[in-house]
C-alpha cells in the first residue's frame, strides 16, 4: 500500500448511547437449530453432545440462549431434533427458560463440590437410557476443533475426560465418536454466518465497546489509577468477553492480568481492552502530549511502528469483500506489514461472537471465502524489538446488499449508526471503505498514538 499516512488534527467519531439490546427472536432461533439438523444430515452425524462451562459455553448458548455459569452441561441433540439437557443443581431452573425445547436429566456431579447428590445417576447410565449406543456416528463439540490441515474432524476432544469415557463406555465398538465442531466453528461452521437479527444482537456489544475505550481515552489523566481507567471500560453491567486490560508501564509484574491501584505515570506505555459479546476495542500506546515526548530509545514510534501498522489496518478495511479468499487477504496484510519484520504471529483478524474469538478464516492458503453475515475482529498484534507495541482492535460484519436492505428495514436505527460509521471512516479517516463492510464498533480506524493529545489522530493523506 502506497498511501501516505499522516497524523493531525481530527475530528473523534461519534459516539451512541442509550442503544438498547436486541433480542434474538424465536424465528432465529429456530433457523439456528435447522442448520445443525442440515448440516449434521450432511456429514452423517447421528447425535451431537455440546459441553459448556463459563468459559466455553457459547456453542451450548447459541442453542440454549445460556450459559451453566458455575457449572457444567451438556445439550444432546440427535439427528431428529430431539434434545435433552444434562445440567447441575443450580441450573435446573434454566432448562424451562431455555430457548430450544428439551428434555431435563440432573447430573449434579456438573455441580460445584460438596452440594447434594442426591438422584445421582452415573453420565455411562445416562447416555445408555439416552440410548446412544444405537447411533452409528456421535459428534463432541467442545471449543476447540484440532481439525488436521484437510480439515479432517479429529479424535481429540476438549471435554473433560469423565466425560468422554462416560460416553465411551456406554457404547458399542461401532459407533464413531469424533470431533465435531467444525460443524459450529469451521470453515464452513453454522456460526460464522449471521442473520439481521444476529447482527443486530452483536452490534450492542461492539458499540458498548468502542463506547468505552474512546470515554476511557478521553478521560486519561496523569495520576489515575490502573482501577479508575477499568472502571471505564465496564458499563451497562454487561459481563466482559475477556479480561479488562488497563495496565500502564510494565505489564504481568507479579503474573498479574488485573488492572491495580498503580498510578499512571507521564511518559510511559498504556494498554486498555474491553470486550463484550460481539465486539472487543483495544488501544496501546503512550501518556504523552506530542511525539517529541517519546523515550529516547523509540524516537521514532511513530514511524518505526505505528504508520506501518495503521497502512495494514487500512489496507484491511479497504480489501475485504465478499468471495475474496481469506489467504488473498492474509497475503495482502503479509506485504503491507511484513510478519518477518513485525512479527505478528496470529491471524489478522477472526470471527466474533458470543466469544471474543471463535475461529478465523485469516490463515495462510485459506481457501474460506469472505461471505455475507461474517462477523470480524480486526486483531493484527506487532511485536517489534525494542518498542512499544500498538492496536486499534475493532469488529466489523460483512453483508451484501440483501442483508443491507433487510438491517435497514427492520432495524432503522442500528442503520443510522451504521451509516455514520461508514460516513466518518470514508470522509474524516479517508479510507476507501468497501460497500460490503459495516462497522459494528464506533471507533473502527480511529487510532491515537500519543493518549494525552486528545485532537489528533492518523488518517489517510
Amino acid at each position: 500500500m502506497n498511501k501516505e499516512i499522516v497524523y493531525e488534527r481530527i475530528n473523534e467519531p461519534k459516539l451512541f448511547n442509550n442503544v438498547p439490546p436486541v433480542t434474538l427472536t424465536d424465528k432465529t432461533l429456530e433457523e439456528r437449530k435447522e442448520k445443525l439438523l442440515s448440516i449434521m444430515a450432511k456429514e452423517q452425524y447421528d447425535a451431537l453432545i455440546i459441553y459448556a462451562d463459563k468459559e466455553y459455553g457459547s456453542n451450548f448458548e447459541y442453542f440454549t440462549g445460556f450459559i451453566p455459569r458455575f457449572e457444567e452441561g451438556l445439550l444432546i441433540i440427535d439427528k431428529n431434533g430431539k434434545a435433552t439437557l444434562v445440567l447441575g443443581n443450580e441450573n435446573l431452573k434454566m432448562s424451562k427458560h431455555s430457548r430450544i425445547d428439551a428434555n431435563l436429566i440432573h447430573y449434579p456431579q456438573f455441580s460445584l463440590p460438596n452440594q447434594p447428590m442426591d438422584n445421582e445417576k452415573s453420565l455411562t447410565q445416562i447416555f445408555k437410557e439416552l440410548e446412544l449406543y444405537k447411533n452409528k456416528k456421535i459428534g463432541l463439540i467442545g471449543w476447540k476443533m484440532f481439525t488436521t490441515q484437510n480439515e479432517e474432524p479429529s479424535e481429540l476432544f476438549d471435554l473433560p475426560c469423565f466425560i468422554v469415557d462416560a460416553l465411551k463406555n456406554s457404547l458399542s465398538t461401532d459407533t464413531i465418536v469424533t470431533n465435531a465442531a467444525h460443524l459450529l466453528i469451521g470453515p464452513k461452521g453454522i456460526r460464522t454466518i449471521n442473520n439481521a437479527n444476529e447482527l443486530a444482537h452483536y452490534e450492542y456489544g461492539a458499540n458498548l465497546a468502542s463506547r468505552c475505550i474512546l470515554n476511557a481515552m478521553n478521560q486519561l489523566k496523569i495520576g489515575m489509577r490502573e482501577t479508575e481507567i477499568g472502571a471505564l471500560l465496564s458499563d451497562e453491567g454487561q459481563a466482559h468477553s475477556v479480561i479488562t486490560i488497563a495496565a500502564a508501564g510494565e505489564r504481568f509484574e507479579n503474573a498479574n492480568f488485573y488492572p491495580t491501584y498503580k498510578k499512571i505515570k507521564f511518559g510511559e506505555a498504556i494498554s486498555m481492552t474491553t470486550g463484550f459479546k460481539g465486539g472487543l476495542s483495544s488501544r496501546t500506546g503512550f501518556l504523552i502530549n506530542e511525539e517529541r515526548e517519546l523515550p529516547e530509545n523509540q524516537k521514532d514510534y511513530l514511524e518505526r511502528v505505528v504508520i506501518p501498522y495503521y497502512k495494514a489496518i487500512v489496507a484491511w478495511l479497504e480489501n475485504i469483500s465478499l468471495g475474496m479468499l481469506g489467504g488473498e487477504l492474509y497475503e495482502i496484510i503479509d506485504k503491507t506489514l511484513p510478519k518477518a519484520s513485525y512479527h505478528w504471529h496470529l491471524n489478522p483478524g477472526h470471527f466474533v461472537a458470543d466469544e471474543e474469538w471463535m475461529s478465523s478464516p485469516l490463515s495462510k492458503n485459506s481457501q474460506r471465502q469472505i461471505a455475507s453475515g461474517m462477523i470480524f475482529q480486526i486483531d493484527i498484534i506487532p511485536s517489534v524489538a525494542g518498542y512499544t507495541g500498538v492496536s486499534a482492535e475493532e469488529c466489523v460484519a460483512i453483508a451484501d446488499q440483501s442483508l443491507q436492505n433487510e438491517l435497514k428495514a427492520k432495524y432503522p436505527e442500528l442503520w443510522e449508526r451504521i451509516t455514520s460509521r461508514r460516513n466518518y471512516i470514508i470522509n474524516e479517516l479517508k479510507i476507501d471503505l468497501g460497500p460490503d463492510v459495516l462497522p459494528l464498533s464506533n471507533t473502527v480506524g480511529y487510532l491515537r498514538p500519543f493518549l494525552l493529545e486528545k485532537n489528533k489522530a492518523l488518517k489517510v493523506n
